[in-house]
């Protein structure tokens, strides 16, 4: 190489050949420096120019410098230090593109108004290498490099023309303003993702694989950052997250082997003449609708599946918890995701209800995922009835825990522990009701409330000690509220806890009832909170007559001894899983959904897949 090529690939971005090039402070690492592996992988090929001493310097030395000791021993980097801190003070603009580019983010225009997301980009950036936007100005401890704000579409970062909040449910803190995306940048997304569809379904099996592979790679590379995101922005204990993110990932690495085991079929013929096949191909373009409770895990279980199959998707996170679906664009991006095969579109609660129409009544979309409310799934079938789509609903549950006389009432409560105060209560398949035979009523209640006492911390989500972080919103705290001054005023007995807790308005104390009928609302109403009311039977009919009562059936858990009991009770209670002296059922092998009204379809396990293929029988003739 001449001395004179080596002189250009060291001149800035931008510059033409004959500029001198600017000397670039390599700081160390006691004093910013982000390591290489925690920097995005994008290059920034341009660099914003708000002020001439802005443009002389790489985003990562400006960051340092301008947070340089003042003891540093070294007087060319304290002079350059406050030259830089001088320049912010005097020019705003200068603060801003330094934030920018702390994360080697290159100006961009902001949105006119009313402008929506460019429906499908014409020069598409090649996979890893989406130009960077949006990042949010993270809070302490929370990873600047995945934290992104703007809308994933067609592999790149776009901007909407309006913006929402997301904050901490814990403190009330805002951790950052989303894209506040509506029906015209949904339907742009779709168009992404059709587009991406006509070459991704002709990818190989391997090559799908192996791409899901390797964002199961980053997954778990940055497993710590992705716990942080879900903690701040759900409040789930930080444990809880991250056994969230690992339980996510392992959906990626699961249908990336599943990937390679679509198998068609040979159908034997009376004619001789013919033979008949059967083919799988993925369906289309999947819209996916997901909840906050696991902004994660219910994202990767779908999408795993989708793109394994060979389809295509556009997700539309919880207004709550964006950023977790954001996260996952940027590791999916640096896997190597072609463009338009995964898209994101945040949107704010108000907004919520116009986007998963324009999904759910889009031609272009072919299947429909969601995770929610029973309420909220009836409104997106009837939407997507219109152009009679493939739909699959994992809805509200009431789960029954149902502990018989023959029971081991230390296991049944360890097991009803877990089953009920995994993510405090917010999950749709923790035990909503506890029917307790009264043979062993007594002692059940007596050693539950002991370990409820014991075991539960409430607690900021981030603090080691914390097993109960708060709940989503304060709503969710008045419906708790609501049940357990319904329970009392009928005749319940409040064993522990009752009231909101004292670290906050989103804060709710584990609570115990005891003397619970039927006719209370927490009998027949999804609590979604750390609530656990204790109902008294007789018989094993009783007790599957009550658990059988409700018109949703998603999951269910009994403990008993009795082999013959188990065998009857595991057969009659309607529900799509159960649990036999076990309070945690999910993992990916094993396909989860419910019957009734709990939803329609399975996720997970090798059924899981089956949800994005369509089946194509072929006859061939003349042979």
């Amino acid at each position: 190489m001449s001395t004179r090529e080596g002189v250009r690939r060291r001149q800035p971005a931008g510059a033409t050949p004959g500029e001198p090039s600017h000397p670039r402070p390599q700081p160390s690492p006691r004093w910013g420096h982000v390591p290489s592996a925690q920097r995005c992988s994008a290059k920034v090929a341009g660099r914003g120019r708000c002020s001439r001493l802005c443009s002389f310097w790489p985003a990562s030395a400006a960051a340092s410098l301008l947070s340089l000791p003042a003891s540093d021993p070294c007087p060319r980097r304290r002079a350059l230090s406050c030259l830089l801190l001088a320049s912010v003070a005097a020019s705003p603009a200068m603060a801003t593109c330094l934030r920018l580019r702390r994360c080697q983010a290159p100006r961009l225009p902001p949105a006119s108004p009313g402008r929506g997301l460019c429906p499908v980009p014409v020069a598409r950036p090649a996979p890893g290498r989406a130009s960077l936007r949006g990042y949010a100005g993270a809070p302490a401890g929370l990873p600047a490099a995945l934290l992104r704000t703007d809308g994933f579409v067609g592999g790149r970062w776009l901007p909407a023309s309006a913006t929402f909040p997301v904050h901490d449910p814990a403190s009330g803190a805002s951790l950052g303003m989303v894209a506040d995306c509506g029906a015209s940048e949904a339907r742009a997304a779709v168009r992404a993702a059709y587009e991406a569809f006509c070459s991704w379904r002709g990818v190989s099996a391997k090559e799908r694989s192996s791409l899901l592979r390797k964002w199961y790679d980053l997954m778990i590379q940055n497993k710590d950052d992705l716990a942080k995101i879900i903690t701040a922005e759900s409040g789930k204990p930080l444990k809880e997250a991250q056994g969230e993110i690992l339980y996510s990932a392992l959906f990626l690495e699961w249908f990336s082997e599943e990937a390679r085991r679509i198998y068609g079929d040979v159908i034997c013929m009376p004619a001789k003449e013919k033979r008949a096949l059967v083919l799988k191909q993925p369906v289309g373009v999947a819209a996916v609708i997901t909840p906050w409770n696991f902004p994660s895990a219910m994202i990767t279980r779908k999408v795993g599946a989708a793109l394994a199959a060979g389809c295509t998707v556009v997700v539309k996170p919880a207004e709550d918890t964006p950023f977790s679906a954001l996260a996952l664009a940027e590791l999916a991006n640096q896997a190597g995701i072609p463009p338009g095969v995964y898209n994101v579109v945040p949107c704010s609660r108000k907004k919520a209800k116009e986007v998963g129409e324009a999904l759910c009544t889009d031609l272009l979309v072919s299947k429909i995922s969601f995770t929610g409310s029973t309420a909220t799934g009836k409104m997106l079938l009837h939407h997507a009835a219109n152009s009679v789509k493939r739909v699959s609903m994992e809805l509200g549950g009431h789960a029954p825990f149902i502990v018989f006389d023959s029971a081991n009432v230390d296991q049944a409560v360890a097991g009803a522990m877990a089953s009920k105060f995994r993510n405090s209560g917010q999950t749709c398949v923790c035990s909503n009701r506890f029917l307790v035979q009264k043979g062993i009523h007594d002692s059940f209640v007596k050693k539950f409330a002991e370990a409820m006492k014991t075991y539960l911390h409430v607690g900021n989500g981030f603090e080691e000690r914390t097993t109960q972080g708060p709940l989503i919103n304060e709503k969710a705290v008045e419906k708790v509220e609501k049940q357990v001054s319904d329970a009392v005023s009928k005749g319940a007995t409040v064993v522990t806890g009752g009231k909101r807790h004292q670290l906050g308005k989103n804060f709710f104390e584990p609570t115990l009832l005891s003397n619970v009928t039927q006719d209370m609302l927490c009998s027949h109403e999804e609590t979604f909170g750390p609530l656990a009311p204790v109902i008294k039977f007789d018989t094993e009919e009783e007790a599957v007559a009550i658990a059988n009562a409700a018109d949703v059936g998603l999951a269910g858990y009994f403990y008993s001894q009795d082999p013959a009991q188990i065998w009857r009770v595991a057969e009659k209670l309607e529900v799509g899983m159960v649990g036999v002296n076990e309070g945690l059922i999910s993992t990916v092998e094993c396909p989860f959904g419910g019957v009734k009204q709990s939803g329609l379809g399975r996720e997970g396990s090798k059924y899981g897949i089956d949800e994005y293929l369509e089946l194509k029988y072929v006859c061939l003739g003349g042979l």
